[in-house]
This record gives structure tokens, C-alpha cells and sequence, in this order.
């Protein structure tokens, strides 16, 4: 049974994951640029929800839509200051501006909150576990909520993609950035609605993450930033089904590491098998091999 409760561990984490890569690859996938401060506004949203419900005593559900409001605000505002200034700019320069921005948000959280850690309050406190195999095998409630949240996320996602006219011109976009706007797509608009989804399912992230790992800091979104990215390109960055299956193998790769070879050593498994995905497969268990013309 041990094995199963690392398992499901495993998912419930990669499902924490998926949802921060679904930001990232969507970016990437309309905007192509990589916003590093992503990580940064999962930190902002906890520490929302973290007032909100934990002291303020907001009910859990509508801090979170508070939450996701801000986050979304802040997104928008990042992609309207920061990124659309450079668009046309080298990747380089987009690139440090991002890396500018995460440490941006880190010390302003900093100067607000303070760097000492805090307590999260889980947003699911009072549900009971899921117990199996005759109460051998005790699923959490934040396990339960994350993975089915993270499940209906990619799937309205996708359904969001195919079927809304938005979606349609984020495709648009996304293929020829100039056809598109020659085709009346405005892409300022369906750019920052792109950062605005990103954000608001940032907000969603960082609620699960530290309802299940409950300590609370600037720096809390940085790492599990990083590893999401990480799960983007696993999976196939600009690839919404890719970000959701890369986020889901990391969680398990990582937690199954830490369970039976070493808890030092695995990050370095992680990203030592994202070294040999990519050796044999360079865009991604689900990407897709893009020609460009020269």
C-alpha cells in the first residue's frame, strides 16, 4: 500500500505542477516568450488566499476568486508593462526582464509580509480523508480536490480552445502572429487574455500547493515555478495536454525519488530525466516538430 499512497502523492503534486505549466505553455505557446515570473504570482495569490481565509475568515471558495482576481489583475499589468514593450525584442532580453520581474515580485512581497514563513490554512480544512482497502489506504482531501481541479482545468481548457471565438484567435495567434492581426484578430487583447488565464489558474495553483504543503513565503513559488516550467517542456511546451502529462510524470518521478532512492537526490532526477526525454524526443513527449522557414 505504501507504494500506492506515494503514487497518489506523486499525482497530487504533478497536478499542482500541471496547473502552473498550463500558464506557462499557454504563453509561450500564443505569446513565445517565457514569463519567469509566473512562479512569483502563485506566491502572490497564497498569500491572498492566506489573509483572505486564514484571517480574515473568508469563505475558502470565494477567497480563491478573490485571488484569482488579483492574480489576474497582476498578470495583465506584468504583460502590459514589462513583455509588450519588447515584443519585437531579442528572446535574451525578454528572457532577463522576466528573471527582473520574479526578483521584483519576491522583494515587494517581502517588504509587505515579511520573510518569516507563515502557516497556510488549508482551503479544504473539515473534509474528511478518502480511506480504501478497508482504511489501509488514506487519500487527504487536498490530494482529492487537486487532482479533479487539475482535471477539469485541462478540459475546459481545451473545450475553452476549440470552441470560443477567443480560443479560436489565441490559434490564430498563436500559428502567425502577423496573418492573424491582418485577419482582424486583435493580438494585444488575446495576448493579455492569455496572461489573465495564466494568472487567475496561478491563483488556483498556489491555493493547492500550500494547502498541501502548508508553510507560506516570498520565495514559495520560486522553486515549484521552475519545476513546472519544467513539466512544460517535458511534456511539449505550447502543448495544453503536453503541460498536464509532463506535470502529472514529474510529480511522480519526484515524489517516487524521494520515497526510494533519496530525498537529496531527487531534483536531480528530475531534470536528469528531462536530459534524456529531450535527447530522444527534443520537443517534448507531445510537442510537435515546427518547420521554419529561412
Amino acid at each position: 500500500m505504501q507504494f500506492f499512497s506515494y503514487l497518489i502523492s506523486g499525482i497530487s503534486l504533478g497536478s499542482v505542477y500541471a496547473l502552473i505549466a498550463l500558464g506557462y505553455t499557454m504563453v509561450y505557446g500564443i505569446a513565445k516568450m517565457l514569463n519567469f515570473a509566473h512562479g512569483d504570482i502563485i506566491m502572490i495569490g497564497s498569500y491572498i488566499v492566506f489573509f483572505a481565509f486564514g484571517s480574515a475568515g473568508l469563505n475558502p471558495i470565494l477567497a480563491i476568486v478573490l485571488s484569482m482576481v488579483v492574480c489576474t489583475v497582476l498578470g495583465v499589468t506584468i504583460e502590459r508593462i514589462a513583455y509588450r514593450p519588447l515584443r519585437d525584442a531579442p528572446s535574451l532580453a525578454v528572457l532577463i526582464t522576466a528573471i527582473g520581474m520574479s526578483y521584483l515580485l519576491q522583494q515587494v512581497a517581502q517588504l509587505s509580509w515579511t520573510s518569516s514563513p507563515k502557516s497556510f490554512t488549508s482551503v479544504v480544512k473539515g473534509f474528511a480523508p478518502i480511506s480504501l482497502f478497508d482504511g489501509q489506504l488514506r487519500i487527504p482531501a487536498e490530494t482529492v480536490v487537486t487532482i479533479a481541479a487539475c482535471v477539469v482545468i485541462m478540459i475546459a481548457l481545451m473545450l475553452f480552445i476549440k470552441y470560443a471565438p477567443a480560443g479560436h484567435a489565441m490559434l490564430a495567434v498563436s500559428e502567425d502572429r502577423g496573418a492573424a492581426q491582418l485577419m482582424g484578430v486583435n493580438v494585444n487583447a488575446t495576448i493579455s487574455l492569455t496572461f489573465a488565464i495564466g494568472s487567475a489558474l496561478a491563483a488556483v495553483a498556489g491555493a493547492l500547493l500550500c494547502s498541501a504543503y502548508p508553510t507560506l513565503q516570498p520565495t514559495t513559488g520560486a522553486m515549484p515555478g521552475i519545476k513546472a516550467f519544467v513539466a512544460a517542456v517535458f511534456g511539449g511546451i505550447g502543448s495544453i495536454p503536453g503541460a498536464f502529462l509532463g506535470g502529472i510524470l514529474l510529480g511522480v518521478i519526484e515524489n517516487l525519488s524521494k520515497a526510494y532512492i533519496s530525498t537529496q537526490l531527487s531534483d536531480a532526477i528530475v531534470f536528469l530525466v528531462l536530459v534524456v526525454v529531450l535527447i530522444v524526443k527534443p520537443t517534448g513527449l507531445l510537442g510537435k516538430k515546427v518547420n521554419v522557414k529561412v
